[in-house]
């Protein structure tokens, strides 16, 4: 049997550029569902998959052959076989490893399966490291969208054993699923209508709101072309705007000098800034990275939270009482300035209370927290490091301008197909 599979090329700008380039503005009206950690997420995304009735579209940057990927794949070929459009957007670095009999079952029942910027391994190691496709989105007969960190792997599943995740996700019904919809469509590559409002802008829509209304959600994303900075734009943007409180809950965080100060900035006005990172790494560098710069924040009173129970994964903020964020975006070079991200910023009251609420246990009864006046040892050669890195990721966009870009677009992949 011979099993096709499309990949994404990355050396030629899309043919649909208008399509994909989008601006999407700020939609009222949505209702909205924390959902913490794989026991959440995977029920609420998988009845929505065995519900489908018209199509079901996924981008993930890790699908494992586990028990969450072998449950997925289950659903994904009863829906193709029963008439359900199936589109699947896969990481061709988070996915490397999947069989080719895995990909094959589900292209045999009919799901389109894409992998974007696939590379075969040199001496068996990955080399495709840089601008990844790191969204995790879900779109379920446009009526329903997930949106968050949570990969399809068991690793986010509690009984994973000590290396379990602790990630986040948000459920949208609403008009903002549309956006999602044609968001996730026009980047997967399928023809997609353009309508008024999804039409390229001379002047973007605000990333803040003032509008006195619930369940406003706005769709913002990350990309090498006309997006590159969307994402931490709206932090900072957020940063600025804090009276009160912040909590910033992010697994990676290295971000950059301007983000950075506008964190130290609201500490400094008064504002309760919290930071919840990682304390037991999955990536020891990330610990490392993100300790260099502490005493920088320390110093202007911002409160630094290490998660001590199981891996960190999660990428979601909070600023004052109504403004949330959630979505696959880190707080670091490769996410502010290489990888393909999605978050939604939400304007809820209800939603910002839960999600503070979750925080707010987690950083009580599961974290470190760091002493202000702490003395670390070798003081001397953390801050000599400490300065060059900081100078470093200073300069980080402009440096990485240096590799080559992805430019991402639909290529049949015909002449690799595999033989099973």
């Amino acid at each position: 049997m011979t099993v096709a599979v499309e990949h994404i090329a990355t050396d030629q700008p899309p043919d649909d550029a208008k399509a994909r380039d989008v601006d999407y503005g700020w939609q009222s009206g949505n209702r909205l569902e924390l959902l913490e950690n794989g026991e959440a997420y995977f029920p609420r995304v998988f009845e929505a998959m065995r519900e489908a009735q018209r199509e079901i579209l996924l981008e993930t940057f890790i699908l494992f052959e586990d028990k969450v990927g072998h449950e997925l794949k289950g659903i994904l070929i009863e829906a193709a076989q029963r008439g359900v459009k199936v589109v699947v957007s896969l990481d061709g670095f988070g996915c490397g490893e999947l069989s080719p009999a895995f990909l094959g079952e589900l292209a045999e029942a009919g799901v389109l399966v894409q992998m974007f910027d696939p590379a075969s391994k040199m001496l068996g190691i990955r080399t495709n490291w840089f601008r990844r496709l790191h969204r995790k989105i879900v779109v379920v007969d446009a009526t329903v969208a997930f949106i968050g960190g949570i990969n399809f792997s068991a690793d986010h599943l509690g009984d994973f054993g000590p290396e379990a995740k602790q990630d986040y996700a948000v459920r949208v019904t609403g008009p903002a699923v549309a956006d999602l919809h044609h968001f996730a469509l026009a980047q997967s590559g399928r023809q997609v209508r353009t309508r008024r409002g999804w039409r390229r802008r001379q002047q973007r829509p605000s990333l803040w709101t003032t509008a006195n209304e619930e369940g406003l959600v706005r769709l913002i994303y990350r990309d090498n072309v006309q997006h590159r900075d969307d994402i931490e734009e709206a932090y900072i943007h957020a940063l600025s705007k804090a009276q009160k409180r912040v909590v910033i809950a992010n697994a990676y965080f290295f971000p950059g000098y301007r983000l950075l100060r506008e964190i130290r900035n609201a500490a400094r006005r008064g504002v309760h800034v919290q930071l919840i990172m990682q304390g037991q790494p999955d990536v020891l560098l990330a610990k490392l990275a993100a300790r260099m710069l502490y005493d920088y924040l320390l110093k202007d009173g911002v409160v630094i939270h290490e998660y001590c129970q199981r891996p960190l994964h999660g990428k979601v903020a909070l600023v004052d009482d109504e403004w949330s964020t959630v979505g696959s975006s880190n707080l670091d070079p490769l996410s502010l300035s290489l990888n393909l991200e999605a978050n939604v910023l939400i304007r809820d009251r209800a939603f910002n209370q839960q999600l503070y609420e979750r925080l707010e246990l987690l950083a009580r009864e599961h974290c470190r927290t760091m002493p202000e006046n702490r003395k670390p040892r070798l003081w001397l050669w953390r801050l000599t490091v400490g300065f060059l890195v900081f100078h470093v990721m200073r300069h980080f966009p402009v440096l990485t301008g240096w590799l080559p870009a992805h430019k991402p677009r639909l290529k049949p992949f015909e002449s690799q197909a595999h033989d099973l």
